[in-house]
This record gives C-alpha cells, structure tokens and sequence, in this order.
C-alpha cells in the first residue's frame, strides 16, 4: 500500500499534473514554480516533526525567511505575467504546429503546477519515511516505476479515447519516452532516494534552481519559447529565499555530523566521552 500511494504521488498523478500545465504555461515558468517545493516540504516537515526549527538561532529563522521569500515570489509568477520579453533570433530547433499562442491558460497552468509541487513535496516527506523502514533504494524506484506506469496507463485508458495517442514514431515523441523513462523514473529518482536517506527530504530540492537556469536556457534560446517578465522576477525571488533556507539548513548538517562522530565515538572508545 505504501509503495502503491509513493507511486501515485511520484509518478501518475503529479507527473500527469505537471505535464498538463506545460500544455497551458511555459517550460521555464513550470521549472521556477517547481523551485517552491523546496519550501512547501520544509513546511510539511516541520508540521510532521522531520525537520527541526529552532527560532532561537539565527538559522532557524533563516529558514522561515527563506521559505516566506520563496512563496512570495511564487506569487508574484503566478499573479503577474508581464511582458514578454523578446527574442534574439531565430530558435535553433522548431517543432512544427507549435504556436506560443495556442492552449495558454495562465491561471489553469498555475493551479495544476503548483498542485503537483504539493503532491511532490508530499512524495519527498513520504520518501524520508519509507527509507528507514526499507532503505533499498534499487529496489523501491523499481518498484514504484512498474506500480507508477500501471497508474498512469489505467488512467489514460479511461481519459483518453483517442488510439492514435499511444502510437509512438520514430521521432522526437520516442526519444523523449526513453529518456522519461530510463532517466527521468529510473536513474534520477534513484538518485533522489540516496540523497533524501543521507541528507534529507529539504536537502535534496533546495537545488531545484539549477534546472530553472537551464531549462530558462534551453527553452529561450533553443526552441524559442516565450519568457515573461514576471517570471524572472519571480524565480529570481524565489532562488534568493531557497538559499536563506539552504544556509538555515547547513546548520543542521553540522549538528548531525557532530551527533554522529559523537555517537562513534562513544561506541569505539568510552573514554572519549569524557
């Protein structure tokens, strides 16, 4: 049942939302908004007693301050649009009867973003738990890949009655499929798992900027996509807050290898305790 609900939190159902609100947003507004899984995590940690917050140091609230900056600028993305800013020449790749214009819902867009970086955040929150219970890390991205897969493809059988969307060409559309598949379901979120066990579900999406930057690279100059206003102004907000909260969260690190090389060392030689 675990494995069941992980599956449908980290797969079908976030990833499902998160694809759709490409459909009316943006490739670099969807990467910033992800950003803000960061703080929503840290929130509901701390609500579940993962995370540790001590106002008293200066850390602790350098946590809160990061997460209020990061959930401001989140905002400003959704409630300000802007205007677009221009290109600089031609894209370098163009899909063909792709038209910027078409499908933009910007409100729809944020809804179903900012869903599945709860729904995310929720997933992080119920890996830290899972992981001390059953820290295989191989085995649990295998298992909620194959479970993750059956979800989505029972729900597309029941939303999608087109049969020409499960046809697969020799084309980009098939690339993308493996690279999802291989990388993005496999090897990332084992990856994600390691981390999440050694450091922590707040540690490992504090670094959620760097795909920002990159994808806000690929998708401006790459395949021209649009970029708005609001949205830098808002990532950039929003990376600013994720670091007050990774600095807050160095403190913690510290204190855990302290706690740790005391622990050792009290086990080896108990005349280090003294």
């Amino acid at each position: 049942m675990e494995i069941f609900v992980l599956s449908l939190l980290g797969v079908s159902v976030t990833l499902n939302m998160y694809f759709a609100s490409l459909k009316y947003t943006n490739p670099t507004f969807v990467a910033s908004m992800i950003n803000t899984i960061a703080s929503l995590t840290f929130i509901i940690a701390v609500a579940l007693r993962f995370e540790v917050l001590d106002l008293r140091n200066p850390r602790g609230i350098a946590k809160v301050i990061g997460t209020i900056i990061s959930l401001a600028g989140v905002l400003i993305m959704t409630l300000y649009k802007g205007p677009v800013m221009r290109n600089l020449w031609h894209p370098l790749i163009h899909i063909p009867g792709k038209s910027a214009a078409i499908n933009e819902d910007w409100l729809k867009g944020s809804i179903l973003t900012v869903s599945s970086c709860v729904t995310w955040s929720l997933w992080y929150i119920m890996q830290a738990s899972t992981l001390k219970r059953y820290p295989a890390q191989l085995s649990l991205t295998t298992w909620m890949s194959f479970v993750g897969a059956a979800q989505s493809a029972a729900f597309t059988v029941i939303v999608e009655h087109n049969s020409s969307a499960w046809t697969i060409g020799l084309n980009v559309d098939l690339w993308s499929t493996i690279y999802g598949g291989v990388v993005v379901a496999g090897l990332i979120i084992y990856i994600q798992l390691w981390c999440t066990e050694k450091k922590g579900p707040v540690f490992v999406t504090v670094f959620n900027p760097l795909s920002t930057i990159l994808v806000a690279i690929l998708a401006y100059f790459v395949f021209g996509e649009k970029l708005y206003l609001g949205s830098i102004i808002g990532a950039i907000i929003v990376i600013i807050g994720l670091y007050f909260l990774l600095w807050g969260k160095e403190g913690d690190q510290e204190v855990y290898m302290k706690t740790k090389d005391k622990s050792q060392c009290s086990t080896v030689d108990p005349e280090c305790r003294i």
